[in-house]
């Protein structure tokens, strides 16, 4: 059975890191849910966060050959407990004046922002895990929801040691 996990890599900032991070998932048939690279405190190097699904009993074994390639510092994933994780969403509802109440109240107890207004749609904004986000996703569909773009999952280890 399937399950997602989300490993964080320390790499060089070189070009083709990625792709050979790429194949490294696409070898042992996991499939890429979110990906996420970024500039870490030193420009020489990036952070990556990977949601992957997959068969667990190959996972420990592709984080050993992502630690083995050159340009990979290192990778580890972390309990869930051990992590603070976040993700961002940008939701685009059609909303009439007379439906913006129900609307702007749900924004209000998800502790969102409308962040456009239009005559006819609204833009909200919010950040918080996974379950936040489908659970605000699901309660705009019926509403009118038109479009949503997610951003992947960000990690960071709590305490002071490095992700």
């Amino acid at each position: 059975m399937e399950e997602k996990f989300a490993i964080s890599i320390y790499v060089c900032n070189k070009p083709g890191v990625l792709v050979r991070l790429a194949q490294t998932f696409a070898r042992r048939g996991y499939n890429v849910d979110s990906l996420v690279v970024s500039p870490a405190h030193n420009t020489n190097f990036s952070r990556i966060t990977v949601v992957v699904q997959g068969v667990p009993s190959s996972y420990d074994q592709i984080l050993r050959q992502l630690n083995k390639l050159v340009d990979v510092v290192h990778a580890a994933s972390h309990p869930s407990t051990d992590i603070v994780d976040r993700e961002m969403a940008l939701f685009k509802v059609r909303a009439k004046p007379d439906q913006r109440a129900e609307i702007f109240q749900i924004v209000e107890v998800f502790r969102a922002k409308t962040v456009d207004i239009t005559d006819q749609s609204l833009v909200i904004e919010t950040t918080g895990d996974s379950l936040k986000i489908d659970a605000l996703e699901k309660l705009l569909e019926p509403m009118g929801l038109v479009e949503m773009v997610r951003s992947g999952k960000l990690i960071m280890k709590r305490g002071l040691e490095e992700t």
